[in-house]
């Protein structure tokens, strides 16, 4: 009687053998070789699920531990020394510093949100050039969104040209003055108020704190305030055209008048820092339930201060008296409205 030729396996030729009860032949060597895979990549999957499914399961709840309603916080801080300048500042970059330290550990900016522009950043894109701070200013505000809280710091020199085209009360035009600005000219308080104040849509909030001279209304706000001795204050119109927001609100507070001029110190803490920075990052630290009546009531006592001790401000500095400012696109109640940035 013929016997049947065993039949082979096609990937390695070996014999295959019957299954108990079945009608099937499988190989012995590849079925198992095959079912170790399955296994091996089985559990390969398995641990990849569990990681990405862990990475998910934080994520969800870094999210859920953020206020709803805090929305998202973006800071461009800009600190220029004017290195080989006659008038260099020794205190800007000391001043971005210090105001990137009370963002990210007293209000929370996280460190990933804020630009820094100075003459120290490796980066060329950091520099503070006209061109840079013109691109960080547009980041700022771009895509902005209800509950959203945006900070713009400037440290460096300002200053004030000829209106040209109407819209200044006083007839001049407040800037800044970038690293290149004898190349690239100054910005003036028109383009800044287009940048980043006009955007603005409902629900979005920008403070921007300015440690400069002439610095006043240097975002072109529609209404500024002022407060006599006594602790009065009434809000003034300062527009002869509409220079406010999409609904969204604006608030600066500046080193000083238009028609002044701001200085450094080392009457704090022995180096030089600004005279409204230190006073701003100081009141911010240590007051709770903060007004913006109580803010610019405190940041003036302790200008007036340091201009009280005997070589107060650093050179460049003019004799004439500083009163920090607050300006904004919206009137409110200076002593009950809290500052939330």
């Amino acid at each position: 009687m013929a016997t049947t030729a065993a039949k082979q396996c096609k990937t390695c030729q070996r014999n295959l053998v019957k299954m108990p009860g079945s009608q099937y032949e499988v190989c012995p060597v590849c079925t198992t070789v095959n079912l170790f895979n399955q296994k091996i990549k089985g559990r390969v999957l398995f641990r990849i699920g569990q990681v990405i499914n862990s990475a998910a399961n934080q994520y969800q709840h870094e999210l859920q531990r953020q206020p709803s309603n805090r929305g998202r916080k973006r800071a461009v801080l800009c600190g220029i020394t004017y290195s080989n300048h006659k008038k260099k500042l020794e205190a800007s970059v000391h001043n971005v510093r210090s105001m990137r330290q009370l963002l990210v550990n007293k209000l929370g900016f996280p460190n990933y949100s804020i630009i820094v522009l100075t003459e120290e950043e490796s980066d060329s894109s950091r520099i503070p050039t006209k061109h840079n701070i013109q691109g960080a200013l547009k980041w700022l505000v771009q895509g902005s969104q209800p509950g959203d809280s945006l900070m713009f710091y400037y440290a460096g020199h300002g200053t004030r040209v000829r209106d040209q085209d109407g819209d200044e009360i006083d007839g001049y035009d407040e800037a800044l003055c970038p690293l290149d600005y004898k190349k690239a000219g100054t910005m003036l308080d028109d383009e800044i108020n287009a940048t980043i104040v006009a955007p603005l849509t409902h629900g979005v909030t920008l403070h921007s704190v300015v440690d400069t001279c002439h610095s006043g209304t240097l975002l072109d706000l529609p209404f500024l305030c002022t407060v006599n001795q006594d602790g009065f204050y009434k809000w003034e119109e300062h527009q002869l055209t509409n220079k406010g927001t999409r609904g969204g609100k604006a608030v600066c507070i500046s080193a000083c008048a238009d028609d002044q001029y701001s200085g450094d110190t080392s009457a704090f803490t022995g180096k030089a820092i600004g005279a409204l920075t230190f006073s701003f990052i100081q009141t911010m630290e240590k007051e709770s339930n903060l007004t913006y009546g109580k803010l610019l009531t405190s940041m003036r006592k302790k200008v007036n201060q340091a201009r009280q001790v005997v070589g107060r401000f650093a050179p460049h500095a003019s004799p004439m008296s500083q009163e920090p400012q607050l300006s904004s696109s919206k009137r409110f109640e200076i002593y009950s409205e809290q500052v939330i940035i």
